[in-house]
């Protein structure tokens, strides 16, 4: 870790322990002996170090008895630090090569089962604005249907925080095997769905016993989303600029 502090803060905890020999629980373990609650926070304060960060505030979990005020400070806090954490998690490689993806497809597929439904929603709604051939589904047999007629020129965008919803699993195999090219974004680098797309955008995120992690990673998941989003606006150029001018023009159609 000290010979490699700029590589451990872009590698999960199951990464770090591939590349050390060892186990998950041993590094937690050793961690804990060293002063740090989560691996999130350990890998939080890396990168501030690594960064030239000053050393900020690195909240608690919540209490039971924490005070409404105490509570909102510890959420803001976890969250900036998860976002900020995504930056490094994240690389500017991946984003390009996942807006390359997305602008190439003839279709966009966007797949989430659950919460993670509600996500893929966004990222379908702000492509749809783009004037992208964008298909939206969450019900299993629906997908199962769509993911039979997906082609090698199309992208699945496949979102759940596990990577292991059967769902979307079941969809991604067969889009692969009709050379459908599938993004996903998911908190786990060792999932199922992780390991079977051809492009991975980690929303990891910090555990906690009042607040799920599901919860930030979706937070995480929403800022990537808007990172693609903008980034394949400007790839289009005045062609992006125009579709959403228009989509903004027919919407304001709809309100008084």
């Amino acid at each position: 870790m000290l010979a490699n502090s700029s590589q451990v803060i872009l590698l999960s905890i199951s990464d770090l322990a591939d590349r050390c020999g060892t186990s998950e629980t041993t590094i937690t373990r050793f961690l804990r002996k060293l002063g740090y609650k989560s691996y999130q926070v350990f890998r939080v304060q890396i990168a501030q170090a690594t960064a030239g960060i000053k050393n900020q505030t690195v909240f608690s979990e919540i209490e039971a008895d924490d005070t409404i005020g105490s509570t909102k400070q510890k959420i803001i806090s976890s969250t900036i630090d998860s976002i900020r954490d995504m930056g490094f998690i994240v690389s500017d490689s991946q984003l390009e090569a996942a807006v390359d993806m997305l602008v190439g497809a003839e279709r966009v597929f966007f797949f989430g089962a659950g919460a993670s439904a509600f996500v893929a929603g966004d990222m379908y709604h702000k492509f749809a604005r783009m004037g992208f051939t964008a298909i939206n589904e969450s019900d299993p047999h629906l997908m199962a249907i769509l993911g039979t007629h997906t082609a090698a020129k199309d992208c699945m965008v496949c979102i759940s925080h596990s990577g292991e919803s059967r769902d979307i699993l079941d969809s991604v195999k067969t889009a692969k095997e009709r050379g459908c090219k599938v993004l996903a974004i998911t908190s786990y680098a060792h999932s199922t769905l992780a390991v079977n797309a051809d492009i991975t955008l980690l929303s990891s995120s910090n555990e906690a016993k009042y607040r799920p992690d599901a919860m930030a990673a979706r937070i995480i998941q929403l800022v990537i989303i808007d990172i693609l989003s903008i980034a394949c606006t400007l790839r289009l150029g005045k062609t992006g600029a125009d579709r959403i001018g228009q989509s903004q023009l027919a919407v304001a159609g709809k309100k008084r």
